[in-house]
């Protein structure tokens, strides 16, 4: 009785039932997968917030398919404070960027259809993809060093049933960014294909250092149908506000032609609330001191995992920005047991590369959001059970 869309095997994993058996025995775990900034210890301006959302004119209730006009141009001043020109009418509000995938699959594709999608990178395309009745293939991003993206593999997954190339710029977990050569390249296949482009850019603000090769945002593409997608989850370390956004570019007539119906599909589902379209503009504002309380986390528990591995058996592989690092650690044991090996004698959560499809053994994805002396305590046993080998 229930949809062909639910293939997936919903039992939960072997790291999965231990960590629960681990919670049960009220163990004291070091988690060195924390994703949620509001479980960080961050300080957050808590008045200004919740006098934010408490805006009067959130009693008002005026529909607007793409989102108020205010927060459309809150969200284009955010883009110009980043050197872009994005008029609000660019813009659409979206319940997170899970739905902004949804839309763009809504608007791009047929059931059946294929959209390509990055390997390794976040384990959720193929969900998003499935519940549209869309498929998912791969292109690869190659390590030597740095991460770079294999056109070869690109262009051979093209198909006739290809709608569009998702790319996450940084990538999570590799935290790399597309390189502007890289880009150029990208546009010329996407031009060549009649591909759209779905560029995720949620850690954009997240770079360890500057660099004048990387295209830090598509935003400023014309050449193709592009979508870039961020919101508050990661801009302001606000997932619980459930706001997202996405900004069109490319050719005038096509971008129009999808304006039109993205509003039609926002329109049948008017799914950002009220309070926070109003608040918006300034949760945007109050984030920025929260962005640096991340950035100097992030910054701080890298610096530390990038000199504790010297000397030992790992190798922390080069990341440019977003909230994870991978470390690459002896293939003597499968990714799944070191992180059971991990979480049962060291009481350390970490996640096995397999989650992001790492194409080879033995990767092993931290958290660098975790507070620092959970890292550091993580950390060092982390090493100390892989320096046994």
């Amino acid at each position: 009785m229930f949809s062909s869309r639910f293939h997936w095997d919903l039992r939960p994993n072997r790291l999965a039932q231990l960590l629960e058996s681990k919670r049960h025995a009220v163990a004291t775990i070091l988690d060195l997968t924390e994703s949620n900034p509001t479980r960080g210890g961050f300080f957050y301006p808590t008045e200004e917030i919740l006098e934010a959302i408490a805006d009067p004119g959130s009693l008002c209730y005026e529909p607007s398919p793409a989102g108020l006009l205010s927060a459309r141009e809150a969200v284009a001043a955010y883009y110009a404070g980043r050197g872009q020109v994005v008029e609000p009418e660019r813009i659409f509000l979206t319940a997170s960027t899970s739905e902004a995938y949804s839309y763009c699959f809504k608007l791009l594709t047929d059931p059946g259809a294929e959209v390509l999608v990055p390997r390794p990178s976040y384990p959720l395309f193929e969900f998003l993809a499935g519940l549209e009745s869309v498929r998912t293939a791969q292109y690869v991003l190659r390590y030597d060093h740095c991460w770079e993206l294999d056109f070869d593999i690109l262009v051979g997954a093209i198909s006739s049933k290809t709608r569009a190339i998702v790319l996450v710029n940084p990538n999570n977990p590799t935290g790399s960014f597309i390189k502007k050569q890289e880009l150029e390249k990208l546009i010329s296949i996407c031009a060549e294909h009649n591909l759209a482009i779905i560029s995720d850019e949620v850690f954009s603000d997240y770079f360890f250092a500057p660099d004048a090769k990387r295209a830090p945002t598509l935003a400023g593409v014309e050449e193709v149908l592009t979508f870039c997608l961020s919101g508050l989850s990661k801009v302001a370390g606000l997932p619980q506000m459930k706001v997202g956004w996405m900004a069109l570019g490319g050719p005038a007539d096509a971008r129009e032609q999808a304006r039109k119906r993205l509003e039609l599909i926002a329109d049948t589902y008017l799914s950002v609330g009220t309070p926070v379209q109003n608040a918006l503009p300034r949760l945007l504002a109050l984030g920025e001191s929260v962005r640096k309380q991340i950035r100097d986390r992030v910054r701080g528990n890298l610096d530390f995992l990038q000199s504790a591995v010297q000397n030992s058996p790992c190798q922390a592989l080069q990341v440019e920005g977003g909230w994870y690092a991978t470390l690459q650690v002896p293939r003597s044991r499968s990714e799944e047991q070191w992180c059971l090996e991990l979480l049962e004698q060291e009481n350390v959560l970490v996640q096995p590369g397999y989650f992001y499809d790492f194409d080879s053994e033995a990767y092993l994805v931290v958290s660098l959001l975790t507070s620092p002396e959970t890292f550091r305590e993580g950390g060092r046993r982390l090493l100390f059970r892989v320096g046994k080998e």
